[in-house]
């Protein structure tokens, strides 16, 4: 049996009706262009993590921001959903000549009667009457302490709450006691109510039985010694005239209660009267908040824009420093777009890797600064997404220069620089 030898094919490779096959440059798959962007990662550690910090700075600044100022505003929605926002205050306020108007002896009667009011007390801020630890202390020393006389039920109609001792009762109200304020407390340095722990109030004695926490909807009450109506009348000369008087009614009857309270307390001079809403003063305060982390986000999303600048700038070093790599990938057949993608792939690593550092430093600041708060956590997750995303969108700006400059650079033209 004959055989015949195989003689080896040499040439182009050719199809089956004798046409020559078209070669085609690989395609690189996610895992390659992950491999090949991480090239410029891997071999210089250093300005890759000085120029993901930049980022790293920008999101974090962004994502704490947000994240301390929702955790603020989730604190006060708690705040608001356990003192209520029904809380309504009446003051009076001035004469049509100028002078300081005040409420009727009648006024909380009055205003009980109004069907959706379910609370009502009154205080009286009595005038010219500091009060001081001891009898030594120079009378021009008040230190801002004032003296209000409360009815017996101010406590749960303002939502206020005991840190020591107890509240004003039908005995303790007739005899020289005083419950302070825990500004007034703190002031007068004194730490716990006791039978023993007196004050000096008018030329008299006064016992401390109590010491509020801090009254968020009523802060007035913070910097005062409380007294009962009836000692009040009988020691320090009170009149009878409320300056201030407390409402609760029923939650959808607000407005229509506020619309309403002015006249009802002084139907002569309704005009004389002030309506207020304490849940709104914290509203407002917390719109203000708003206004200043709007400010410091403008700063966050500045210092993102730095960063960006420096990952741009790390990729067109990169690029120059590379000219003998990419002139010997090109030379191997690696085409531009492919030269392309690598050095965008680089970028959008490089973004990645500082986004997402940001946004878990972002959320360890936020987490740390609402638990000394004791806050809530809250970081929305739409700021995490977006700052995500800014991270993606700015390394593909940063870039894309960079990238369009290294696959222009013509093989010869590369392989020849030193």
């Amino acid at each position: 049996m004959t055989t015949t030898p195989v003689r080896p094919t040499t040439g182009t490779p050719r199809t089956g009706a004798g046409r020559p096959e078209r070669l085609r440059p690989a395609r690189l798959s996610p895992r390659d262009v992950l491999r090949v962007g991480g090239v410029g990662l891997r071999t210089r550690p250093l300005r890759a993590f000085l120029s993901a910090l930049g980022i790293a700075i920008g999101i974090a600044a962004m994502i704490s921001v947000v994240g301390i100022s929702s955790s603020s505003r989730a604190d006060l929605d708690r705040t608001l959903a356990a003192l209520g926002t029904n809380l309504l205050t009446v003051a009076p306020g001035s004469t049509l000549f100028g002078a300081d108007a005040q409420l009727p002896v009648e006024a909380v009667g009055m205003i009980s009667r109004i069907g959706p009011v379910r609370q009502v007390s009154a205080t009286a801020q009595l005038a010219d009457m500091p009060v001081y630890r001891s009898d030594r202390i120079p009378a021009a020393q008040t230190g801002g302490l004032g003296t209000q006389a409360v009815e017996l039920d101010l406590l749960d109609t303002v939502g206020g709450a005991l840190a020591s001792g107890t509240w004003l009762n039908e005995a303790t109200a007739r005899y020289p006691a005083t419950v302070l304020g825990s500004v007034a407390a703190e002031r007068l340095g004194l730490g716990a109510a006791g039978p023993d722990i007196q004050v000096y109030l008018d030329g008299r004695w006064f016992t401390v039985i109590g010491i509020l926490q801090p009254v968020p909807l009523a802060p007035e009450l913070d910097s005062s010694a409380l007294v009962g109506w009836s000692a009040a009348t009988t020691y320090l000369g009170l009149d009878g005239h409320p300056t201030r008087i407390y409402t609760r009614s029923a939650e959808q009857h607000v407005e229509a209660v506020r619309a309403v309270l002015a006249a009802t307390a002084n139907p002569e001079q309704s005009n004389e009267i002030q309506v207020s809403r304490p849940s709104d003063a914290l509203a407002a305060r917390q719109a203000t908040d708003e206004a200043f982390t709007g400010l410091l986000l403008g700063l966050g999303a500045v210092a993102l824009l730095v960063g960006g600048v420096g990952v741009a700038n790390t990729m067109v070093i990169s690029v120059i420093e590379r000219r003998a790599e990419i002139g010997l990938r090109r030379s191997l057949g690696a085409t531009r777009g492919q030269i392309r993608t690598q050095f965008l792939a680089e970028s959008l690593l490089l973004s990645a890797l500082g986004g997402l550092g940001g946004v878990l430093l972002g959320g360890l600041v936020t987490a740390g600064y609402a638990s000394s708060q004791s806050w809530p956590t809250v970081v929305p997750l739409w700021v995490v997404a977006g700052g995500i995303g800014a991270t993606i969108g700015i390394g593909a700006l940063a870039g894309l220069y960079p990238a369009i400059r290294a696959s222009r650079l013509a093989p010869t033209e590369a392989l020849a620089t030193p």
